[in-house]
């Protein structure tokens, strides 16, 4: 009886003792809700410092709503949309920032909403990566690719002065070339299987939607090929007359179209090297003038 008696009390006080421990266990949301703003933001910061994205978020969002209408909250938004790139998140950056830029127009931190928001939607890959897996990642690219081009024509178009314009303009000339090229090499494929049709309609929209790119060559010479399998002699012709009067020194007819393979993979004068702005940090609101930020 005494055996049983103790077993009892031994269960009683293991359970009360997990309990006790599970008591003082909390989650970051839990730790966050006791937590003044300042202290809130010192937590987050600590967190962002540590490259621990995923768990500075919840301290950035309650710090935004312990903070609202105050450039802290601000602050509070931007760096959340930064942690949320960093971690993956792409999609729920993208919503923290439209929302930012929707809630302050006039925030002295505008340019560099716009900047993440370009970037968050920016891929230096896409082109490499469309050219091996095909059409379909090719027009998903396109679609992230001119969200991200939007964002960075608006920065450049509404700040010229901004720090972050001269990066976001050399990116935006790489997207351009990068979609031209994308829709050269879809065409190409298409004419290589006997689609010549497809290869026209691939062809005649890089050469409308692009311009001054050197993509266009290799558009002209596809579309040149194409109406030619096509039987089209007329509009063969026109095509050649273009191409030979816009690039006079181009060797696509001399010799096959032999160099549209290299020229899609050579970024001719481009050199991602040129961009030399790292990641900027997010020091950029005052917060000794509120009236600044609102």
């Amino acid at each position: 009886m005494l055996r049983v008696k103790l077993s009892v009390v031994y269960a009683v006080l293991l359970a009360l003792g997990i309990g006790l421990l599970g008591g003082c266990a909390s989650t970051p949301e839990e730790k966050a809700s006791k937590m003044s703003p300042e202290k809130l933001y010192a937590e987050a910061r600590d967190y962002l410092d540590s490259g621990q994205w995923d768990k500075a978020v919840p301290f950035l969002e309650k710090l935004e709503a312990r903070a609202a209408g105050t450039p802290l909250a601000q602050q509070a938004q931007l760096e959340k949309a930064y942690a949320q790139f960093k971690s993956g998140e792409k999609a729920q950056a993208v919503t923290t920032l439209e929302r930012f830029i929707r809630l302050h127009p006039a925030s002295p931190a505008l340019d560099y909403a716009l900047y993440l928001k370009g970037l968050t939607n920016f891929n230096e890959d896409m082109g490499l990566l469309g050219a091996y897996i095909g059409q379909d990642l090719a027009e998903r690219d396109q679609k992230a690719a001119k969200e991200s081009f939007d964002a960075f024509k608006e920065l450049s178009t509404r700040f010229p002065e901004s720090r972050y314009t001269p990066d976001a303009l050399l990116r935006m000339r790489y997207i351009v070339q990068t979609l031209a090229k994308s829709e050269v090499f879809v065409a190409r494929y298409y004419y290589k299987r006997g689609a010549y049709l497809a290869a026209v309609n691939r062809a005649q929209t890089a050469i409308t939607e692009y311009r001054d790119v050197p993509a266009i060559e290799d558009a002209l010479y596809i579309l040149y090929k194409s109406y030619d399998a096509l039987g089209m002699t007329a509009l063969r012709d026109d095509t050649k007359r273009i191409l030979e009067a816009s690039y006079p020194q181009s060797t696509l007819l001399a010799n096959g179209g032999k160099n549209v393979e290299k020229s899609f993979w050579d970024w001719e004068d481009f050199s991602w090297s040129k961009i030399k702005i790292k990641w900027p940090t997010l020091d950029f609101i005052n917060f000794d003038n509120a009236a600044d930020a609102k």
